[in-house]
């Protein structure tokens, strides 16, 4: 999987109100995951892991930007 895979998992689940109310209802990542690959996508848990790490470095950094402490 690459990161824009993960993009695009993430862009046509916000644009697809169908594809959204199926996701609203995995109450793991596992769930989650077997919900994608359903729906042709190859996620791994690892892409999960890395895109929580970067957002919460995003906001780490969005927050010392604004002047409060890491």
């Amino acid at each position: 999987m690459t990161w824009s895979e993960l993009e695009r998992f993430v862009l046509e689940a916000e644009a697809d109100p169908v594809m959204r109310r199926s996701l609203k209802h995995c109450r793991s990542e596992t769930e989650l995951l077997l919900a994608a690959r359903r729906l042709g996508y190859r996620l791994s848990r690892g892409d999960l892991i890395e895109a929580r790490e970067e957002h919460r470095r995003e906001q780490k950094q969005q927050g010392c930007q604004a002047g409060m402490p890491a």
